[in-house]
């Protein structure tokens, strides 16, 4: 009878330690929620893509580029979406390294998004004099995967994972250092 009172007390503990991340997650902030783009950069060549807008007479919409110094949608390097119903997207070539922020307004005056962006400079290339092959480097580290935003689900979720280990772990160790507690 005491073992199952000291289960439920702790049981809800662990349930709301759990459920602490989620509810952290889910009250961030609204512009971080309402992000539908993705924003992508090769070389000198920034893309977006989106699949938030539909088609009103023809269009999808417009997407724009705007450096540090431009301060609304009308004065960036503005480009039509295109695409389909599934998937729109917009490109932008020859972009000088720097800071942009990517804004992608759809056809109905909705905004579907805005990221920022890092375009940095293409490196020259280095000649070799000799004929054979390189060594292989091996694994490489880095930032991998800590450069993408995954946005405030993802993020809730890894979280809500990382303290329900700790939570467990702390149990564990509790339990058997003292078997005959819960």
């Amino acid at each position: 009878m005491r073992n199952s009172a000291l289960f439920r007390r702790h049981g809800l503990t662990v349930a709301a330690a759990a459920a602490l991340p989620l509810a952290l997650t889910a009250a961030g902030p609204a512009a971080a929620r309402g992000s539908g783009i993705s924003v992508s950069t090769t070389g000198t060549t920034v893309s977006v893509v989106t699949s938030a807008c539909s088609q009103i007479n023809g269009s999808w919409g417009t997407a724009a580029l705007l450096n540090s110094s431009q301060a609304n949608f009308a004065q960036g390097r503005q480009v039509a979406l295109s695409g389909t119903g599934v998937s729109q997207s917009a490109a932008w070539s020859g972009v000088s390294p720097g800071t942009y922020t990517v804004i992608v307004m759809c056809a109905n005056n909705t905004t579907a998004g805005t990221q920022s962006v890092i375009v940095s400079a293409p490196s020259a290339p280095t000649l070799s004099s000799t004929a054979s092959p390189s060594p292989s480097r091996g694994v490489m580290g880095g930032f991998g995967g800590a450069v993408r935003d995954y946005g405030p689900v993802t993020m809730g979720v890894g979280a809500a994972l990382v303290g329900g280990g700790v939570i467990g772990a702390a149990w564990f160790l509790r339990r058997r250092s003292k078997p005959h507690r819960l």
